[in-house]
């Protein structure tokens, strides 16, 4: 098993790995760093006439990014228009895969794998389990580029994971027709993290240590006379009239983030809309429970579908990845369309031969808030000087929270980081077209 040790070590000198090493030396560890977990934080005073810092956005990157702040010492306020992980926020929602298998690239692997302590972390401190390990499957129709950058990647790295031929695929998980399949790539130690419970137990957990969180909706107000050249934000507008002062702002809001800075990421990010179903298994003991079905993704054709086991009774979740259209996260439509779900019924009668028919337990419509490529945005505003912008998960982000926000932290902190070109805004084009898998 490689530790968080041995990774931070082995990166040290690999070309591109920077950002890791950086990260790594904020990161929380686990788990004898934090048997004592807040007792080196000094409580936030009641003086609020100016913040070290303010976070717009309580979803897994601001929250995240809060909480190492506030590790710091810094006194932060975090504020969210709606509530951590609400109903559309693109955090809020039951569950995400957390997987390391990323292709040819590298870092989200090691992103992944470093975030895992800190979600085991939490997950320990939270009241319901927030990581639940119930492994994560890639399978394949031929034997392809991605799947063997794949295990290359984890060999070079020394991670764990499992390469499955098709015989092997159905004696493990007869839940799945394998027929079209070739082989198979298996993570025992990833699975699912519980989305909302995650963010939550975050909040509160900052909350504990002397942060400040509130509810309220932002406007943005340069400093005085720099409304033209503006090298600082000044302040922000609270919804309820408060004037708030910090020395920097990190706005991570998601699908929103292109509504507060119109001009600058319009373009450059693309919300869109798509849809999430649960369906009723057969029986508690029919293999779709969490002790016999991992987490997977059908990469059958390049056309991704993904789903999770039968999580807490709530159902097999099933969906299907792909870009939908374009979607205002404050007004657009949530009801369901039932071509998707024609979509995945069909899908699921070839895969899941057992699912065939079986009823809809629930189903949401969410979105993704994209960036040309994939890549996420972390970043200074390049006007405002003590502005960092945090987002574009593009459907893949939120098993990465915890490195995101300890990255976006060190930016914040003005501590030495080894710049990831690929989070840049310069690398993000008006196109959309997604490369990271």
């Amino acid at each position: 098993m490689l530790t968080r040790r041995r990774l931070l070590a082995g990166l040290a000198g690999s070309a591109g790995t920077g950002i890791l090493a950086e990260i790594g030396a904020t990161q929380p560890g686990v788990p004898a760093e934090q048997e004592n977990d807040h007792a080196h934080l000094v409580r936030a005073t009641t003086n609020t006439d100016r913040w070290d810092a303010v976070v717009v956005g309580a979803g897994v990157f601001g929250t995240w990014t809060a909480w190492n702040l506030r590790r710091a010492g810094k006194r932060v306020l975090l504020l969210d228009a709606w509530g951590a992980a609400h109903a559309r926020a693109s955090s809020g929602g039951e569950s995400r895969l957390i997987r390391t298998a990323y292709g040819p690239d590298e870092i989200y692997t090691r992103m992944a794998w470093e975030s895992l302590a800190d979600w085991k972390w939490l997950s320990a401190r939270a009241g319901l389990p927030i990581l639940q390990q119930v492994g994560v499957l890639f399978f394949f129709a031929q034997k392809e580029s991605y799947a063997t950058r794949t295990l290359e990647v984890h060999e070079r790295l020394g991670l764990p994971i499992q390469s499955l031929g098709r015989a092997e695929l159905a004696r493990r998980f007869p839940q799945f027709s394998w027929n079209d399949i070739e082989m198979g790539l298996y993570e025992p130690d990833c699975g699912a993290l519980m989305a909302r419970r995650a963010v939550q137990t975050l909040v509160s957990q900052f909350s504990s240590a002397g942060g400040e969180y509130r509810l309220a909706a932002v406007q943005l107000q340069p400093s005085p006379g720099h409304a033209e050249t503006g090298d600082t934000l000044d302040s922000l507008v609270l919804s309820g009239g408060e004037r708030v002062h910090a020395a920097q702002y990190v706005f991570a809001c998601g699908p929103w983030l292109p509504k507060l800075f119109p001009d600058l990421l319009a373009s450059r990010m693309f919300v869109t809309r798509q849809e999430v179903f649960w369906f009723a298994p057969p029986s508690a003991d029919a293999g779709f429970g969490p002790g016999s079905m991992p987490g997977w993704a059908d990469f059958n054709g390049g056309d991704i579908y993904y789903g999770l086991p039968d999580l807490e009774s709530r159902g097999v979740k099933l969906a299907h990845d792909r870009h939908g259209p374009r979607m205002d996260p404050d007004v657009g439509d949530r009801e369901l369309s039932p071509g998707e779900l024609a979509d995945v019924r069909a899908y699921m009668a070839r895969r899941f031969p057992a699912l065939a028919g079986r009823p809809l337990n629930e189903a949401r419509v969410c979105q993704y808030e994209n960036s040309s490529n994939g890549d996420f945005i972390i970043d200074r505003h390049p006007r405002w000087r003590n502005v960092l912008l945090v987002g574009a998960g593009s459907g893949h982000g939120f098993k990465h929270g915890p490195a995101v926000g300890a990255y976006a932290a060190r930016r914040v902190l003005g501590e030495s980081v080894t710049l990831e070109p690929r989070f840049s805004l310069s690398g993000k084009a008006d196109t959309q077209q997604r490369t990271v898998r």
